[in-house]
């Protein structure tokens, strides 16, 4: 840091430069110097240069604070409100936005409540499905909007990090063991290798885009009880011009690696229920492993250089070797598996499949398959939105059912476990579900729930904020139809909730669970 940065550095923590009388609050980090002041903040790009990012100078710190403006408005429309500079006059003052020189730059936002980023939240243990659902939706909205970009290109610069990355990790055996990090290099080299021509498709096909780049919880704020992603990468495009689902790999790896696994899962399955391109999306898990592997790899990679030039720091010893273990987890091979949940509404099938889906398979956990969900989708209509009678007529459900082993055919080639969510009420759709597993060579277990009529009617009667269209009528109605026989392991959803999915998750471990 320059002269010029300490004089700034000091303006901009005085009260009166922000017209106050209560402290400013500075943070600092590596690349910049906040202050908190009041209902504004102002961030300054520290005069430094690494290998991945330079702001040695002046004009470099303007066009990097522009930059970030640029590409965080998108997201967060409401924080970010333009880039000021610290002038001085010809008298030697310094003043915030004034006409004189200028000798530095600041992003300004608006501040928010700082504990209110979602690593906070989730902290204090209050990630809701709610706010699942709608980190989910804003997080798929960011996507959706982000600007195709050369598939190619960063299919090559993604073998760059691959490249740089493992081979940090061989270099500092002072945290890493360094057989297991030479392991795993040799793993992730070859995971890459099998992917690629996946990664190139997928960029072909407009997957690749000028994301976020470092979507994780820390950079999601609730602001006005929503959650809005902030702090995209700004200095450097290659960084932040990915897959979009190397994207969000980095948001869900930080939720498992904090040890919230059904949240991760959750926010997986609420982000491919609303995808535009879910056939895409699911042969692209795929790539899932290796992305997430390597996120984590590249967090243990930044602990271990901050272990080794700041005083050897054993925290960041800790987390180096933390993220390391997850990153060498991420890449173990898992088989497969298909669970088909069925038996009438109200029986819980959704609840199970939720509590159940992250602890099957490898991580991020099962694909969940909705009926309620999939027939909102051939629809056209919100899950929420309630449909006509004829969306239930017999050649509708077929279809809906075809989509479903459709789907779930595609998941397991991309070795995810799968979980299919549906009524199942016929024998033939007992059959065919199962005979998806078959053709995959994967095991398969069915679960069929059930529980006295009435309850099954006072749960209906009592269920709000859910895709189901079922009423007390339809329970009635399939009371009274003939399901044939049943060879899935029956379990009473009428028991405590958790001993139902207690033993549904013993039938779906047990060797010889077929179905």
């Amino acid at each position: 840091m320059n002269d010029d940065q300490d004089a700034v550095f000091a303006f901009l923590a005085e009260p009166p430069t922000h017209g106050l009388s209560e402290p400013v609050r500075r943070i600092d980090t590596n690349a910049a110097a906040v202050f908190l002041a009041g209902p504004d903040v102002y961030k300054v790009k520290r005069a430094v240069r690494f290998p991945f990012m330079d702001l040695s100078t002046l004009e470099k710190r303007r066009a990097v604070c522009e930059a970030e403006i640029a590409v965080n408005r998108p997201y967060a429309p409401s924080l970010y409100r333009g880039v000021v500079p610290v002038t001085r006059a010809p008298d030697g003052g310094l003043s915030l936005g004034g006409d004189g020189t200028p000798v530095e730059w600041a992003v300004h936002l608006a501040r928010f409540d700082e504990t209110m980023t979602l690593d906070h939240v989730a902290e204090r243990g209050e990630l809701t499905p709610a706010l699942l659902k709608a980190l989910a939706a804003a997080v798929t909205d960011g996507m959706a909007r982000a600007e195709p970009r050369d598939g190619a290109a960063a299919t090559e610069a993604l073998a760059g990090v691959v490249d740089e990355t493992a081979q940090s990790l061989v270099d500092h055996p002072e945290v890493f063991e360094p057989e297991a990090a030479r392991a795993f290099a040799a793993a992730i080299h070859d995971a890459f290798a099998a992917l690629r021509p996946l990664l190139l498709d997928r960029g072909a096909r407009g997957y690749v885009r000028r994301c976020h780049g470092d979507l994780h919880l820390r950079n999601i704020a609730l602001i006005d009880d929503k959650p809005v992603l902030f702090d995209a990468i700004e200095f450097d495009e290659s960084i932040a011009t990915v897959d979009i689902l190397y994207d969000l790999a980095f948001l869900l790896m930080d939720l498992w690696e904090r040890d919230l696994q059904a949240e991760a899962n959750t926010v997986l399955n609420r982000c491919l229920w609303t995808s535009p391109s879910l056939d895409d999306d699911l042969a692209g898990l795929a790539a899932l492993p290796l992305f997430l592997a390597l996120r984590a790899a590249v967090r243990a990679k930044i602990e271990a250089l901050r272990f080794a030039t700041v005083d050897h720091d054993r925290q960041a010893r800790d987390d180096a070797r933390r993220y390391f273990d997850h990153a060498r987890a991420f890449l173990e091979p898992v088989a497969p598996r298909l669970i088909a949940v069925g038996g009438h509404s109200g029986t819980g099938k959704t609840t199970l499949s939720r509590h159940i889906a992250h602890r099957i398979g490898r991580p991020v956990g099962a694909v969940h398959l909705r009926s309620d969900i999939e027939r909102k989708r051939l629809m056209g209509v919100d899950e929420l939105e309630r449909l006509p009678a004829s969306a239930y007529e017999i050649d509708v459900t077929v279809r809906v059912f075809a989509a479903l082993r459709e789907q779930a055919g595609k998941a397991l080639a991309a070795g995810q476990s799968v979980i299919v969510d549906a009524v199942h009420n016929t024998p033939e759709e007992r059959a065919l579900i199962a005979d998806v597993a078959a053709r995959h060579g994967v095991a398969f277990a069915g679960l069929w729930l059930f529980a006295p009529v009435d309850i099954l009617v006072d749960r209906i009667e009592h269920r709000t904020g859910d895709a189901s269209d079922a009423t007390p009528a339809v329970v009635l109605l399939q009371a009274d139809q003939l399901s044939g026989e049943i060879d899935w392991t029956p379990l009473d959803a009428s028991r405590g909730f958790d001993e139902t999915a207690a033993a549904a998750l013993r039938c779906i471990a047990a060797p010889t669970a077929t179905g």
